[in-house]
């Protein structure tokens, strides 16, 4: 299974052969770093919402409700569904949620393995930059093939959030201004450096970061003390052969990649987006941001 630090999985009940989860669209107030909170939107209490882990021919039925005070609706970003699953009212037959309502998006999962996402396509402007959206993941079912140690996911989202003074950090609940592109705070699943997790692994593991964005800006993911591996491009699978090694990976908005390195290199060792005012909080000079570190225990 997949881990998604600092984030929960979405649990389903069985019936007929038919996995059903639940997703609530409501208000979320996030702790994105210690004792500073942000007037989010998720699901489920969390942003991003808790992450969806299925397997290829699963038949999924997701009821959402709506508790947010607008219409809303989501998108199976990367997602090979029916025309009115699609989540995108303006333009399909898909229905918009209304507050108090809910709608069961229900398919079969017909992609392969890989690395996906769920996101509002309602009011997308706003409802996305307020935080609503999550990690939607199709597990490989022949466990005895996997050579991968350790498996995370991250999301990488940005905001603007009111009520500082640039470069002032103070506990309290503050409120994000959706339609500004001036972002002062970036979030690896919705927290900021030193408040994320660090991604732990063992000597001689093989260790694959699941990267997700439904941000606004592309982010140049790094990666210190090892070269990695890049296995997939938006939920597909590259061919062995050509597969690059790198070190750093743009994820730009809407995109997915699945990089893996072998840990070789024992110590901490830093995981970040390489913008230097995205490896800050609220253009402070220390450390911050969209920063997490490799661990070895």
């Amino acid at each position: 299974m997949v881990i998604t630090p600092d984030v929960s999985d979405l649990s389903y009940a069985l019936h007929n052969g038919i996995k059903y989860f639940e997703l609530i669209a409501e208000p979320v107030k996030r702790e994105i770093l210690s004792s500073l909170y942000i007037n989010a939107w998720g699901y489920n209490g969390s942003m991003p919402g808790p992450t969806i882990q299925v397997y290829p021919g699963d038949y999924v039925n997701i009821r959402v409700i709506n508790k947010l005070p607008e219409p809303t609706s989501i998108h199976w970003h990367g997602l090979d569904v029916p025309n009115v699953m699609d989540g995108v009212p303006a333009v399909e037959p898909s229905p918009k949620i209304d507050p108090g309502k809910y709608f069961d998006y229900h398919f079969r999962i017909t992609n392969s393995l890989g690395t996906h996402m769920y996101h509002t396509h309602f009011y997308t402007v706003k409802q996305e930059m307020m935080g609503l959206g999550g990690a939607f993941i199709i597990l490989d079912s022949n466990l005895h093939k996997q050579y991968i140690n350790r498996d995370y996911f991250i999301m990488l989202q940005e905001f603007h959030v009111n009520g500082l003074n640039m470069g002032e950090i103070k506990p309290g609940v503050y409120d994000i201004d959706h339609m500004n592109d001036d972002f002062n705070f970036f979030t690896m699943n919705g927290r900021c450096f030193p408040y994320t997790s660090p991604l732990k692994t063992k000597i001689c593991e093989n260790v694959r970061i699941r990267l997700g964005n439904v941000g606004h800006n592309a982010h140049p993911i790094h990666i210190h003390g090892h070269q990695f591996i890049v296995s997939t491009s938006d939920g597909n699978s590259i061919f062995v052969q050509n597969r690059l090694e790198k070190t750093t990976i743009n994820v730009a908005s809407g995109e997915t990649y699945n990089v893996e390195f072998y840990a070789n290199n024992p110590d901490i060792w830093p995981f970040h987006c390489h913008i230097p005012h995205h490896m800050s909080n609220n253009m402070q000079k220390r450390m911050g941001g969209m920063f997490t570190v490799i661990k070895y225990v």
